[in-house]
């Protein structure tokens, strides 16, 4: 699998909401962040959930979130993040200036 997102990326997770085993949170679905890092290559949790192999591998990596544009009148800190590990396939790139804007 190529890792196509750098740190410092721009990314949006994707909206989706399919049935079955799902890795990524629902919370985040539809959110902003920045990759942070590349955690590594992994079999697909949502293809092993069914007895498939889980391959081929797929980039997991770690996405930044800050909490103010997840929750609505969030009463802490402005600079407060979330760090949740994403697979690739979750991941959309995002344009620069719309991360990090007042929600």
């Amino acid at each position: 699998m190529s890792r196509r997102l750098a740190p410092g990326a721009c990314v949006r997770v994707r909206a989706a909401f399919p049935p079955g085993h799902v890795r990524t949170p629902y919370f985040l679905r539809g959110h902003e962040g920045v990759i942070d890092s590349l955690a590594g290559e992994f079999p697909n949790p949502e293809e092993l959930a069914y007895g498939r192999t889980g391959m081929p591998r797929r980039a997991l990596y770690r996405v930044v979130f800050r909490q103010p544009d997840l929750w609505p009148g969030y009463a802490g800190a402005a600079a407060d993040t979330v760090i949740a590990d994403i697979f690739e396939h979750w991941l959309d790139e995002a344009p620069e200036r719309r991360f990090g804007s007042p929600a």
